[in-house]
C-alpha cells in the first residue's frame, strides 16, 4: 500500500502552530517586561512604576482576552473554517504589539494585553480541531504535540532577548512572529473535515492529497471514511445543549474540561508569566535572567522528549509522570520558601533553580501538551467547534483567576501558592488515574465508540494506565 507522505502533515503542522510559538511570545512577555515597568527603568514607556494590583492586572488581562474569544472562535471555525480562524489570531497578535510601541499608558498596555488575550483565545481553541483533523491516527499524538513545542519555543525566544534588548526592540523582535505565521500558514490547506462538513468534497479531497501525499485512489478510500464519520455526527446538530444531552460528549467534555482545568492550577501560568521575578524573591546565587532562560530551554526539550514517547507510552502514562513530576518540585519550592519566611534559608538555596526547571520540564513534558490533543480527539466534527469553545473559556477563566489574584497570594506568602498548585497536582493524577481514557492509536471514530460504551469503568481504566 502506497505510504502516507507523513512529513507533509507535520509541514502543515508546524506552519499552523507558529500562531502557538507568537503565543509563546505572549506567555514569555510579561517575565523579561516586568522589571522594566515595576522599577521604571530607563526604557520603560510609563510615567511611573506600576503598582502591585496593576502588575496583576498586565499579567491576567491575556487570560482575560482569552475568555472573550473562546466562545466565539468555535463558531468561527465552523463558520469560516479552521484556517481563516486560525489566520485571523495574527491580526490581534500584530496589533497588540503595534500598541504597545506607540502607547505610553497603562490602559494602553492594558489594550494590548486583552488584545494579545484575543489572539491567544483563537489560536488555543482552534488548533487542536485542527490538527485533530489533518493527523493520521498513528501520529495524531506527535502532531498535537506540536502545540506546546512551538509555544516553549516562543516563550523561549522572549527570555532569551528580553532581558538584554530595550523594551522597544522586544516589541519589534515580537511583532516578526505572527507576520511569519501569516505568510507561512496561508498556503497552507483547509482541514478536509471542514470541506467534508460544508458538503464541498472535491476539495476535501484536494487538501486531503496534498497532506498524504498518495494517489488520489487512495486517497478516496480515506475521504469516504470520513464523509462517513461527518455524515453520522451531523445526525445531530451540534449545538452544547448536545453535548450535555449526549453520554458520550459528557464524559468527553469532563474529561477535557478537567485535564484543562488541572493544567492551570499546576500555576504554571503564574510561573510563566513571573518566572524572573520568582527567581530574584528566592535570592538564588545564578542571575534571574540566565535562571529564566534556562528554564526556558527546558521547557522546550520537554515538550521535544513527548513526541517520542507519547505514541509509545500513551498519553495516560506521560499525564502520570507529569502531575509526579510537578508535585514534587512544587512541594519542594513550598518548602523553601516557607523556610526563607520564618527561618533561615541559606542551606536551601540551591533548591528554587532545580526546582523550578524541573517543574516545567515535567509540565511541558505531559500537562503542557497532552489536554490540548486530547481536545482534538474527544469530539466528532460538528460538535468540535462548539467543545473547543467551551473546554477554552474554562481554561481562560481559571487561568485569569489564578494569574490575576497570583500576586495577591504570593504577597501572603509564596509558600501558600505553591503548596495550593502541588495539592492539585495531586487531584490532578487521581483525574487521569479514574476518569481519562487512553486514546494511543484509536481512530477519532473508535474513540466516540470508547466514550459511548456504558462497558468503560474505573477498573478498565486502571488497569489500562
Amino acid at each position: 500500500m502506497e505510504p502516507v507522505k507523513k512529513y507533509r502533515i507535520y509541514m502543515a503542522a508546524l506552519s499552523a502552530n507558529m500562531a502557538y510559538f507568537s503565543l509563546g511570545t505572549v506567555v514569555g512577555w510579561a517575565s523579561p517586561t516586568m522589571p522594566k515597568l515595576r522599577d521604571h527603568t530607563y526604557d520603560s514607556p510609563l510615567a511611573f512604576g506600576v503598582s502591585t494590583s496593576e502588575e496583576g492586572w498586565i499579567s491576567s488581562l491575556v487570560c482575560f482576552g482569552s475568555l472573550m474569544a473562546s466562545p466565539i472562535a468555535g463558531p468561527l471555525a465552523g463558520k469560516i473554517g479552521r484556517k481563516w480562524s486560525l489566520l485571523s489570531s495574527s491580526v490581534f497578535f500584530t496589533a497588540a504589539y503595534i500598541l504597545l510601541m506607540v502607547g505610553g499608558s497603562i490602559p494602553s498596555v492594558y489594550v494590548a494585553r486583552l488584545f494579545q488575550g484575543l489572539g491567544a483565545g483563537l489560536a488555543a481553541t482552534i488548533m487542536p480541531m485542527y490538527i485533530g483533523e489533518i493527523a493520521t491516527d498513528d501520529c495524531r499524538g506527535a502532531v498535537g504535540s506540536l502545540m506546546t513545542l512551538l509555544m516553549a519555543a516562543g516563550i523561549l525566544y522572549v527570555y532569551i532577548i528580553g532581558p538584554f534588548v530595550s523594551y522597544m526592540t522586544l516589541q519589534w523582535c515580537c511583532i516578526i512572529i505572527p507576520i511569519i505565521f501569516f505568510g507561512t500558514f496561508i498556503f497552507m490547506p483547509e482541514s478536509p473535515y471542514y470541506y467534508a462538513i460544508k458538503g464541498q468534497k472535491k476539495n476535501a479531497l484536494k487538501s486531503l492529497q496534498f497532506l498524504r501525499g498518495q494517489s488520489p485512489k487512495i486517497v478516496e478510500e480515506e475521504m469516504n471514511e470520513i464523509q462517513k464519520s461527518v455524515d453520522k455526527a451531523m445526525l445531530n446538530t451540534g449545538t452544547l445543549f448536545d453535548i450535555f444531552q449526549n453520554r458520550g460528549y459528557r464524559k468527553a467534555l469532563f474529561i477535557c474540561g478537567g485535564l484543562l482545568m488541572f493544567q492551570q492550577f499546576s500555576g504554571t501560568t503564574a510561573v510563566l508569566f513571573n518566572s524572573q521575578s520568582i527567581f530574584s524573591s528566592a535570592k538564588s546565587s545564578l542571575d534571574p535572567a540566565i535562571a529564566t532562560i534556562i528554564m526556558g530551554l527546558v521547557q522546550l526539550a520537554g515538550n521535544l522528549l513527548t513526541p517520542f514517547v507519547v505514541e509509545r507510552t500513551g498519553r495516560k502514562m506521560v499525564l502520570l509522570t507529569s502531575a509526579t513530576g510537578m508535585f514534587i518540585a512544587l512541594f519542594g519550592l513550598g518548602i523553601f520558601f516557607y523556610v526563607q519566611t520564618f527561618g533561615d534559608s541559606s542551606g536551601l538555596l540551591w533548591i528554587p533553580v532545580p526546582a523550578l526547571l524541573s517543574f516545567n520540564a515535567f509540565y511541558a513534558f505531559g500537562f503542557g501538551p497532552i489536554p490540548w490533543a486530547i481536545v482534538g480527539e474527544m469530539f466528532p466534527s460538528n460538535i468540535k467547534p462548539v467543545a473547543a469553545s467551551f473546554v477554552s473559556v474554562i481554561t481562560s477563566l481559571v487561568s485569569f483567576v489564578v494569574t490575576r489574584w497570583y500576586p495577591e497570594l504570593n504577597a501572603l506568602g509564596t509558600y501558600y501558592a505553591f503548596w495550593f498548585f502541588a495539592l492539585c497536582c495531586v487531584l490532578a493524577f487521581l483525574f487521569v488515574v479514574f476518569v481519562v481514557i487512553e486514546t494511543k492509536g484509536l481512530s477519532l471514530q473508535r474513540i466516540q465508540e470508547r466514550l459511548q460504551s456504558r462497558k468503560h469503568s474505573i477498573s478498565s481504566n486502571l488497569s489500562k494506565t
